[in-house]
């Protein structure tokens, strides 16, 4: 398995991996499986047919991204190396970044081409997490231009671990649920996030509790939010979280149901399911704030084919499970906690909005054709997802990836002696520029597809 590095070091032009003549109708995609230590150790590898060998797998990217773009084969040709493992993309030849270049207007067609340049402006993720992935905020456009620039006037290395913008993109995204699916995302009502402080020990969880009830309004969430964040760099913060980890333990080990007896300082209704995710976040994650901050937030669970959508700016965090993500092309993360990673505060408040609200959910259109269509308030992406029966049109312009998540999948374009199919089997990708035209799926199995709105 090669670096991202490697990879780069390694392309070849277009021309040498694409035959002369017409293009292909459809490139297999080779991609990269990031290897985050929050991932699964099982479910991107069945996907994948790898076999476990004990390391994390935690996303597999299909997109143009720089840090990792696919590899492009074009249908026919033998396909290279083998199955990806965690860490890179095993093939050799030309990559999707490098497609799009050659032939923008062929690859994107002429509308995606006017509104985003010669780049594929959405990423496909299958995302498999174990252990929950930090507390985080994506930028919005004008303020992720801004930090790129200004990380790169500072001469901050584009790989730095000290960096925290690495492109120049927002990063809104969504995700349907393959499995059952824990996160957190957006603000609760300051009403119920005073009932889940109240009764609790702890001087951090005081003062929040205080600013709260000061203006329990989105200012106070925000202020809020603010002193849990600064947090991190007090020198007794450990010893106080303890003691609030404590009370969050007694309180979720009290008798429930009527007539029981309240832990003690509890007077308001809470919620067990909240509790319990502040014990195994502190377990994870000993003495940072964000097992607390997880109070503030809506606990969201998502059953297989159930969605939500993360704006930028939205406060959110994974907790376990498998599902596919789509978002634009982007690798901005604003860490507030839960990780080892660079916490950069004064940048994530900047970015962060505080609103309270139920976490966001994208429209969904079901046509009855057995692909649910996902369409969130962005212009970058959208998603087509289900099972796969009898012949269904997929969207029939612009740039595409369909993933096979189980089953076997048949994809035809053209007619007559121009016709051309190829089947997907479970865990295999294929892209689909724009040139290609109209598309039919048929066959029997589970299959996703991210397309440009």
């Amino acid at each position: 398995m090669t670096s991202a590095a490697d990879e780069r070091s390694g392309e070849v032009s277009v021309d040498d991996a694409v035959p002369a003549g017409r293009p292909p109708a459809f490139y297999r995609l080779d991609n990269t499986v990031q290897p985050y230590d929050w991932g699964s150790t099982s479910a991107i590898q069945e996907l994948l047919g790898v076999d476990p060998d004990g390391r994390p797998a935690a996303e597999l990217w299909m997109g143009a991204h720089p840090l990792a773009p696919s590899r492009v084969v074009p249908d026919g040709e033998d396909r290279p190396g083998g199955a990806p493992r965690p860490g890179g993309a095993a093939a050799s030849g030309s990559t999707l970044a490098d497609l799009v270049r050659a032939d923008p207007v062929g690859v994107l067609g002429q509308r995606v081409l006017d509104q985003y340049g010669p780049r594929l402006p959405f990423l496909l993720k299958v995302l498999a997490a174990e252990r929950a992935l930090s507390l985080q905020v994506h930028p919005r456009p004008h303020l992720a231009r801004a930090g790129f620039n200004r990380e790169n006037r500072e001469g901050v290395a584009r790989d730095s671990p000290l960096r925290s913008f690495h492109d120049d993109q927002h990063k809104p995204e969504m995700v349907v649920a393959v499995s059952r699916f824990e996160g957190l995302s957006g603000f609760r009502r300051p009403t119920r996030i005073l009932e889940l402080l109240d009764g609790l020990d702890g001087d951090l969880v005081g003062r929040m509790r205080a600013a709260l009830v000061a203006r329990p309004t989105e200012a106070g969430v925000r202020a809020a939010f603010t002193l849990a964040l600064h947090a991190r760099s007090e020198p007794d913060v450990a010893a106080d979280l303890a003691r609030t980890v404590a009370s969050v333990r007694a309180r979720a080990d009290a008798p429930a149901g009527p007539g029981a007896a309240a832990a003690p300082g509890a007077t308001r209704r809470t919620s067990r399911r909240a509790d319990a995710t502040v014990l195994a976040l502190a377990e994870q994650h000993p003495g940072d704030p964000g097992a607390v901050v997880s109070l503030m937030l809506n606990r969201v669970t998502l059953a297989p084919g159930e969605s939500m959508f993360v704006p930028s700016g939205h406060v959110h965090a994974y907790l376990s499970g498998c599902a596919v993500e789509v978002m634009a092309s982007s690798d901005n993360v604003l860490r507030a906690g839960l990780t080892s990673k660079l916490v950069d505060v004064d940048a994530l408040l900047e970015c962060a909005t505080c609103t309270p609200g139920p976490a966001a959910r994208p429209r969904l259109v079901d046509d009855g054709s057995g692909l649910v269509t996902y369409r969130p308030p962005v212009a970058e992406f959208a998603l087509r997802a289900g099972r796969i029966t009898g012949p269904v049109p997929l969207p029939e312009a612009g740039p595409r990836v369909v993933l096979c998540l189980d089953g076997a999948v048949t994809l035809a374009a053209g007619s007559g002696a121009r016709s051309v199919e190829l089947r997907l089997a479970r865990g295999e990708s294929v892209f689909v520029p724009h040139g290609t035209g109209p598309v039919v799926a048929r066959g029997d199995g589970r299959a996703v597809v991210a397309y440009v709105p």
